[in-house]
């Protein structure tokens, strides 16, 4: 369930610590609506836990960073989502992989990528299109950027914004080509 911390002035996801990890306790859970979450982390032992799947999207909705906290058994956690799977039918979550984020400790994260404006390759008969959602970044979480924006006032049919058009904050690296597209026009047949 989430809670609210008031002395704090945030708002916490509170998980369960599940006791077994086998099958038929697992199905249990998720008949129950609980969503299966592994939390693991440099340095710390794998951490197997369940979250009310209401409370989790919920939350996932409405936080501001890509970092926010969980507490399982008592225990707050530092987390960043690292993956996630979805029913193929239904696209009902599953399971979702939560990543300890250690201060300090340089680790793979990925940055959503936003955008604002109308380009004007809108007007030529354009689409605006994400190539590339996410960006796949190493750091610490300190230097985590929180999202990478770009204004797309000024971009045409067949103009891209590229990996190397990123202004990648001091200690932040990306390993992408840097003529891989993130965000562009493409015009529409």
């Amino acid at each position: 369930m989430v809670i609210s911390n008031i002395k704090q002035g945030y708002r916490m996801l509170e998980g369960i610590l599940r006791d077994s990890i086998v099958k038929q306790s697992t199905k249990q859970l998720r008949r129950d609506g609980y969503l299966i979450a592994n939390i693991y982390g440099k340095g710390i032992e794998n951490i197997n836990a369940a979250f009310k799947v209401n409370d989790f999207v919920r939350y996932m909705r409405n936080k501001k960073t890509i970092a926010f906290e969980v507490s399982v058994g008592g225990t707050t956690y530092n987390v960043v989502v690292k993956e996630y799977q979805k029913h193929p039918v239904t696209s009902a979550l599953l399971h979702v992989d939560l990543q300890v984020a250690v201060p300090g400790v340089v680790a793979n994260y990925t940055v959503p990528v936003t955008t604002e404006g109308t380009a004007k390759g809108l007007k030529n008969k354009g689409l605006l299109a994400y190539h590339r959602k996410r960006v796949p970044v190493k750091c610490t979480i300190e230097n985590l950027p929180e999202v990478f924006h770009f204004n797309v006032t000024d971009l045409d049919t067949g103009d891209n914004f590229l990996v190397r058009d990123l202004e990648l904050p001091e200690g932040v690296n990306c390993f992408l080509d840097p003529r891989v597209p993130i965000v562009g026009i493409i015009k529409i047949k």
